[in-house]
């Protein structure tokens, strides 16, 4: 298909994917009671306020605590839009705004407002999820605009991500930066040379952070100011931080409340607070609303003098509120040209503040996670594109199998990076024992993967750094929860603990004082099993901080000394479901510093290719076990 027809064809695959998740979000909270909508983990009530406070940006700031129905699962997340309603059939108030922290009981939100609402004082509060339209109209609007663009330099970019054209470059560069390995090196050598696109592919543990931080650095001393943008509020945070630590002054897009408390400071919003014109605004607006309350104020005696008096005062207050605007514009301006690097995720490079703004250089990572359409909104932007990823780790969301399928699933990263030979592979991981790379290397990366000097200087844990333990045979049969169709297996989520326990008690005692463990459940169903076992075993404190049960996306960039997965399917006909995803396995299994355990059913897991290699690859190694030996040792 042509220019025009591929975005013609993303705008119809987004309209599906819209629909399919309205469809998702309206099964859980439109039209279903409060008991229904309790149930779904999309409302929170009855909810008690807490601590009210104005925050960062002007914006009113709520506490509140969940009362009842603590243990059940929720999808509140931070960054969700959220309503704080009254549950009063007689009025329907309500006031909008966005959550910044959440836990089982807790949840902090940001209204948007500069003024607690004056019916929260009455009970009966309650929180709704809601759906979020903004994200989808900026990725449409961007579509209809790449459709209609004919000549120039997007047309030339478009050309050339769409894979119709080799990216060029210009001169060679021969970086040798102390701090970097040599596949460092050459990526930013890449960067600096290319004229329009560069890849860096960074495997798992290889440092892809590290070298985008020193190339966005390297291109800033050349370009003054640069753009990075990445698909998650978590990966462009990551970012900001990393560049504000190395003295680059970065200016974070997007609602505070959305922004993690390390890089707060570099937002607008605070950047506005700490200008040197920040008191004279602030006067300005006190002074605008003391002329409007006077100008309002109700008289008994309202004759034309106080009338004039009146409109003289409202006068006064327009002006001012004129004067506030201006100089408002005035510091926002200031902040964006001051700023060397512009931060925001790839639906907030259309912020208003910087909407007509334009970049030699953006930077783009976590590309393969990114939705094509909303990696245009900042391509658009730009006169040179270089994005980073690993296309053998998490795909972007798709909730829609039929737009997956048609197309909405294949980044912009995927595509470059198998079609154009314009990247560099990191080759130097500096996470993993050599024993639990082995498996990924070898399965996604062509054996091209190796570990630093320091991976074989660091001291051994164990004996054994990588484990399959198969529960075949042993009657954990796996469960579907009716309500949420999510599947879990009870007497696994047992046996994952139990191993778990067996594993510490094999470590050494200043080991097993600061050790961190990780234990993903590809299910939400289970994740909850395994976090109510846990707390079921009364172990200290201390050792309860240091462990976190969640899925595998929740992983994704992190990593600890030991991991455990549990994979929950078994059952008689080789169903496996999502955990046939490749890439979301290469996830999992390559989070561990020192050791990795998987658990699960090998009758089940043997009837895929990919499980049936691995265990094949553990049995081989040495590595492979049966639940048995550890059910009656």
């Amino acid at each position: 298909m042509n220019h025009s027809e591929h975005f013609l064809h993303l705008l119809q695959l987004l309209r599906k994917e819209r629909e399919e998740d309205r469809k998702q979000y309206e099964s859980k909270i439109r039209n279903r009671s409060l008991e229904d909508r309790k149930k779904e983990g999309v409302t929170w009530y009855p909810v008690t306020p807490g601590r009210s406070y104005l925050g960062t940006g002007e914006k009113w700031v709520v506490q509140i605590e969940r009362t009842i129905d603590v243990d059940k699962r929720h999808f509140f997340q931070v960054g969700a839009s959220v309503s704080l309603f009254l549950n009063d059939p007689k009025k329907k108030l309500s006031a909008s705004g966005i959550v910044s922290k959440v836990n089982e009981r807790y949840m902090t939100m940001v209204l948007n407002r500069e003024d607690p609402p004056d019916w929260m004082d009455e009970g009966r509060l309650g929180v709704d999820l809601l759906f979020d339209e903004s994200t989808y109209d900026e990725m449409e609007k961007a579509m209809r605009r790449m459709a209609e663009v004919r000549e120039g330099r997007l047309k030339e970019l478009a050309t050339i991500l769409l894979g119709k054209q080799a990216p060029s470059f210009g001169k060679g560069y021969d970086y040798d930066h102390p701090a970097l390995n040599k596949s460092q090196n050459r990526a930013l050598s890449l960067i600096r040379s290319a004229k329009d696109l560069a890849l860096v592919h960074g495997p798992p543990g290889t440092g892809k952070t590290t070298t985008l931080v020193e190339a966005i650095k390297d291109t800033v001393s050349e370009e003054k100011q640069v753009m990075v943008a990445a698909a998650s509020n978590a990966a462009v945070d990551l970012l900001a931080e990393k560049l504000t630590q190395q003295g680059i002054r970065v200016l974070r897009m997007g609602h505070p409340a959305r922004v993690t408390e390390e890089v707060v400071s570099t937002t607008l919003d605070a950047r506005l607070a700490e200008h040197a014109d920040a008191k004279m605004l602030k006067d300005l607006r006190r002074k605008a609303e003391e002329y409007r309350s006077l100008g309002r104020k109700y008289k008994r005696n309202f004759g034309r003098a106080e009338r004039e008096q009146r409109k003289m005062l409202l006068d006064e207050a327009r002006n001012l509120r004129d004067d506030v605007r201006m100089l408002e514009d005035h510091m926002i301006q200031d902040e964006l040209n001051k700023a060397e690097v512009i931060a925001c995720t790839l639906v907030g490079a259309n912020h208003n503040y910087i909407f007509k703004r334009s970049y030699k250089t953006l930077f783009i990572d976590e590309a393969s996670q990114a939705l094509e359409p909303a990696s245009w909104i900042p391509v658009m932007k730009a006169h040179r594109v270089v994005m980073a990823g690993d296309h053998w780790q998490l795909p972007p969301t798709v909730k829609s199998r039929e737009a997956a399928q048609e197309g909405l699933a294949q980044t912009l990263f995927e595509r470059a990076i198998m079609t154009y030979d314009a990247d560099v592979m990191l080759d130097t991981q500096y996470r993993m024992h050599d024993a639990i790379m082995h498996f990924s290397n070898k399965k996604f990366y062509k054996g091209k993967l190796k570990s630093a000097a320091l991976i074989a200087q660091r001291r051994a844990m164990y004996d054994r750094q990588v484990e399959f333990v198969d529960t075949a045979g042993c009657g954990f049969d796996e469960k579907l929860n009716p309500e949420t169709l999510s599947t879990y297996n009870e007497e696994e989520a047992h046996f994952v603990l139990q191993r778990l326990e067996q594993t510490l008690q094999g470590l050494a005692d200043e080991d097993r004082q600061r050790v961190t463990i990780g234990v993903i459940a590809p299910y939400k169903a289970q994740s909850e099993l395994l976090r109510k076992y846990l707390a079921e075993k009364g172990w200290e404190d201390q050792l309860l901080k240091r462990i976190s049960i969640n899925s595998v996306d929740a992983f994704q960039g992190q990593e600890r000394d030991i991991m455990m997965i549990s994979l929950t399917r078994s059952n008689p006909n080789g169903e496996i479901g999502f955990l046939a995803d490749e890439r979301r396995m290469n996830v999992a299994m390559t989070r561990a510093r020192h050791l990795l355990v998987m658990i699960g059913d090998s009758a089940t897991l043997s009837t895929n290719v990919f499980f049936d290699e691995m265990i094949q690859d553990f049995q081989a190694r040495q590595a492979y076990s049966s639940a048995f030996e550890y059910l009656y040792s």
